[in-house]
């Protein structure tokens, strides 16, 4: 009989569901379901009904079941990756209160800035927690709740994310490991517990609405009876502690030992390395959080990945493949074109009101080609100006490993490896967040039974590497985008207070205004 795992990755977007045998760490099956964010919400308030991604996880792993040809016997354990920071509220009843408010929603900046206040500005938050609380971050939220929907903040009895939300369908308990813990702006990375003083700063009782924090090797628990026989599997299956997309992405992409960094790029776009000590960062651009194997997961987050490739390709009406050709037919650079790409906000650096701006245009520049080279190497800028300060903290990449769907295109990786100046290389499973929840739920499964192994040992098995899409960076494009970089960072700075105008030009007149 065949060991198999499940991993999960609940996205944004889609759950994806893989079916692996931890033989050889081959995914002998996959399955994804779609779903949408609520329509029709305010500027900024990103929100989806936790229910969608109870179904999708349900139909996922059915098919990913039907495909492997699996028997419930040979599934061992389930892990479960999910969308950072969104805050799930649940009441007495452990029923879902209200719609949960995602990572991408950037509607919480006056919240944020109250309990930054409270702390005593940024320098007392870096102190407090190791990170500065921003508006993806689910403190906020929490305050959001409190101040805006009263009547269902009363009703909240206990505060989850969305991979807590899934773990306690699945097992009927709450708890929340370190690694997505760290994302919530409430955990004091350093310590690994909750921050009393933060937790003040938005509710006294707080504190007896947040579920126990578990380390990430041991499991949240195991399938109950009725979840086992929706899924058709079967009861007592281990589900390991999970974490977030980011954590489990680590995993996944085999950044569990230092020297290696993980970019990722999806709708938006992370860059991240494994450490042995916090790295907190004084000015808070990059996230000390905690990873999801027990060490600590150094990050930046840009909330414009493939949102602005997407936005080109549907201006135009192009497939991804004739978006790739359009930008590998004009030159780096964009003959001058740069995009600040800040479609929905920015979390790095911080600019919640931000818009995206196309600079240089002209009647020569504004060329279909040039735009849409401009967005793709607009955004890898803007993911590069987090990994440059990585490099002021003391991360320096050996490696940079991409995932993601923008990891596909040749295009694009090379676009990489100039602008990050360094070797990018992709892997052999591509849905780094599935497989790393995989490799988690046997990692836990084998403590649980008494064979224990380091994490570290088990991904660097498990994850290997496509050699033929390894590209190296070429030195006339580095000098280029460096030069490209710095003008970026500039129009950032100056455009800010356009950004802040630009905000409020829609925003309700009061008579004394």
């Amino acid at each position: 009989m065949r060991t198999l795992v499940i991993g999960i990755d609940s996205g944004t977007q889609s759950t994806k569901a893989l079916v692996v045998d931890v033989k050889d760490g081959k995914v002998l099956a996959s399955a994804s379901e779609s779903y949408d964010l609520i329509a029709g919400l305010p500027a900024g308030a990103k929100e989806q009904n936790p229910a969608d991604w109870i179904e999708a996880v349900r139909k996922s792993i059915q098919r990913a079941m039907a495909e492997a040809a699996a028997t419930p016997g040979e599934v061992k354990a389930i892990g479960v990756s999910a969308q950072q920071h969104g805050f799930v509220p649940l009441d007495k009843a452990g029923k879902v209160i209200r719609p949960a408010k995602l990572w991408c929603d950037t509607s919480t900046a006056e919240e944020c800035r109250e309990i930054t206040e409270k702390l005593g500005g940024l320098n007392g938050a870096i102190q407090e927690l190791g990170n500065a609380v921003l508006p993806g971050f689910t403190a906020g939220k929490i305050l959001w709740l409190k101040k805006h929907e009263p009547e269902n903040y009363k009703k909240l009895a206990t505060v989850l994310l969305p991979h807590d939300y899934i773990n306690y369908r699945l097992t009927g308990r709450a708890v929340m490991e370190y690694g997505d813990a760290s994302g919530t702006a409430l955990l004091n990375v350093r310590t690994r517990s909750w921050s009393p003083k933060t937790l003040a700063a938005i509710d006294d009782e707080l504190f007896n609405k947040l579920p126990r924090l578990i380390s990430s090797d041991q499991p949240a628990g195991t399938l109950s009876q009725e979840t086992a026989a929706i899924l058709g599997l079967n009861k007592g299956t281990l589900v390991s502690a999970g974490g977030g997309d980011n954590m489990m992405g680590a995993i996944g992409t085999g950044n569990t030992r230092e020297g290696v960094i993980t970019a990722s790029l999806g709708t938006s776009g992370t860059i991240y390395a494994c450490a042995e000590k916090p790295i907190v960062d004084p000015k808070g651009e990059i996230a000390a959080f905690c990873d999801s194997t027990n060490r600590w997961l150094p990050l930046l987050c840009t909330m414009n990945v493939t949102v602005a490739t997407g936005m080109a390709a549907d201006c135009f009406g192009w497939s991804v493949a004739k978006l790739d050709e359009m930008v590998a037919s004009t030159e780096p650079g964009a003959e001058g074109l740069i995009l600040v790409p800040y479609l929905e906000g920015e979390r790095t650096p911080n600019v919640p009101n931000g818009t995206g701006v196309f600079f240089g245009a002209n009647t020569r520049t504004m060329t279909q080609a040039n735009m849409a080279r401009a967005a793709m190497e607009g955004v890898t800028l803007g993911m590069n100006y987090g990994l440059l300060r990585l490099a002021e903290l003391g991360v320096k990449p050996t490696q940079i490993r991409a995932t993601g769907g923008g990891s596909r295109s040749a295009v694009w990786r090379q676009i990489m490896a100039d602008i990050f100046n360094a070797e990018v290389v992709t892997l052999r499973v591509s849905e780094g967040a599935a497989y790393g929840a995989a490799i988690q739920a046997f990692w836990c499964y084998e403590n649980s039974v008494g064979r224990a192994i380091g994490i570290d040992k088990l991904s660097a098995h498990f994850v290997t590497l496509n050699e033929k899409e390894i590209t190296r960076p070429r030195a006339e494009n580095v000098a280029r985008y460096q030069k490209l970089q710095a003008l970026q960072n500039e129009l950032s700075q100056s455009l800010r207070p356009a950004f802040e105008l630009h905000s409020k030009l829609d925003a309700p007149q009061t008579p004394e205004s």
